[in-house]
């Protein structure tokens, strides 16, 4: 994927993801960068609304794969490296670290949000829609946990938060970079580089899936991207989708 790639703005859509899904199912298949200042119809992961206020980035990357769908729903590890990249340009690398499977944090607390979607094209590659909402200058209140926002955390060299455009060309620099090592690398890179910012890792931790609640121990990722959990009788769960709470450090 070449960098820059080029970015389609708007100054409202009812979500940048359903724009890149629009121009996939037309035969686009980028790469291109679709951003709006705001969504009216945002969505993040499991259907939940995702808010964007202005100011705030609000930005899907459409791009293509020869990678099998199993293995496309290994970008959601990717854009959160980049996110993640993006966050250490403006606040202290010290206090970014990432929850499984995708939630980039500061000081512990949500900063973003991402949701990737993909389907099969005529050429037989994939399309992926990786959307990436970034919280930079307002952060949601009424959320199930805290969240929170670049500004608050500006290292002291650095003045303001970024503007939209700003970081989406930020964030478009680190995607291309992490995307590549994982297109040439394969996952186990790609992992590697999620597990040293890792949060919770080693630490005991609810997870919150479909149809049940289980606890254990979060030991590691599993070879796919899974997230191996220790229960408390040995036994080993993979969690494959869900939410993982860790217990307030």
């Amino acid at each position: 994927m070449s960098v820059p790639v080029p970015i389609l703005a708007f100054d409202e859509i009812d979500s940048t993801n359903a724009e890149a899904r629009r121009r996939a199912e037309a035969g686009e298949g980028g790469p291109l960068w679709i951003t709006a200042r705001r969504q009216t119809a945002g969505r993040g992961r499991r259907g939940r609304a995702w808010s964007t206020e202005t100011g705030n980035l609000a930005a899907t990357l459409l791009t293509t794969t020869a990678k099998s769908p199993a293995e496309a729903a290994q970008v959601t590890f990717v854009a959160a490296l980049a996110i993640a990249d993006l966050y250490d340009a403006y606040v202290p690398p010290s206090l970014v670290s990432i929850k499984w499977p995708n939630d980039v944090l500061i000081d512990g607390l949500k900063a973003s949000g991402i949701l990737v979607e993909s389907g099969a094209r005529p050429d037989g590659l994939l399309w992926l829609a990786v959307g990436c909402g970034v919280n930079l200058n307002h952060a949601p209140e009424g959320t199930e946990r805290p969240a929170t926002r670049i500004a608050d955390h500006l290292r002291g060299d650095v003045l303001a938060p970024p503007t939209p455009e700003q970081a989406v060309a930020v964030l478009g620099e680190a995607f291309a970079r992490r995307f590549d090592d994982w297109e040439r690398l394969g996952f186990a890179a790609t992992a590697a580089a999620w597990t040293a910012r890792a949060q919770g890792l080693g630490q005991s931790c609810i997870a919150r899936l479909h149809a049940e609640t289980v606890e254990g121990v979060a030991e590691g990722l599993e070879a796919d991207g899974a997230l191996r959990l220790r229960l408390p009788n040995g036994a080993v769960r993979r969690i494959t989708a869900g939410d993982v709470f860790f217990a307030p450090a």
